[in-house]
């Protein structure tokens, strides 16, 4: 079976930019005797005639081409002929691989280094911590922590540090 992405173009749904792009509305599964080869312009042609109209780009589930497998949301970038999930946040840009990567790097500590594990970081990117200090931005609590008001950590780039 053959997949399809129809595409509507909007403004950035992520309210970041003022661009508008391709946006995946729905992703639909044709017969394979209408799709003669991978992304063959016939599939898009069928899509467009079945549907009467609309964007169609073919989407890989099995992420062979055009990145990977489209899901309602995702942005499709005409240029780079890829399906792109959204950006995250406003500071996060795309790496050489098209994935959406922090301005800072990932925390490396992220559990209690006991085997078996005993407790893990939850962590998350803090946009606002971000735009105030850019040496910060990713923050934690410990999965162990059950307390009502859970203490916040704050990555410096070695080691987690309680707020």
């Amino acid at each position: 079976m053959a997949h399809f992405a129809e595409l509507k173009t909007k403004p950035d749904p992520t309210g970041f930019t003022t661009d508008t792009h391709q946006v995946v509305e729905r992703v639909v599964v044709v017969g394979n005797d209408c799709v003669p080869s991978d992304m063959h312009v016939d599939g898009e042609t069928w899509c467009i005639n079945f549907f009467k109209g609309g964007i169609w780009k073919q989407t890989s589930y099995n992420n062979n081409f055009r990145k990977q497998y489209a899901g309602i949301g995702m942005i499709y970038d005409p240029v780079k002929d890829k399906f792109l999930s959204q950006q995250p946040f406003a500071s996060w840009a795309l790496d050489s691989n098209d994935d959406w990567q922090a301005p800072i790097t990932y925390p490396t500590v992220i559990d209690d280094g006991a085997d078996p594990v005993v407790w893990s970081y939850i962590i998350s990117w803090n946009e606002t911590k971000y735009n105030a200090d850019n040496t910060q931005g990713w923050e934690a609590i410990k999965s162990n922590d059950t307390s009502e008001t859970p203490t916040k950590y704050n990555w410096n780039g070695t080691a987690w540090v309680s707020e």
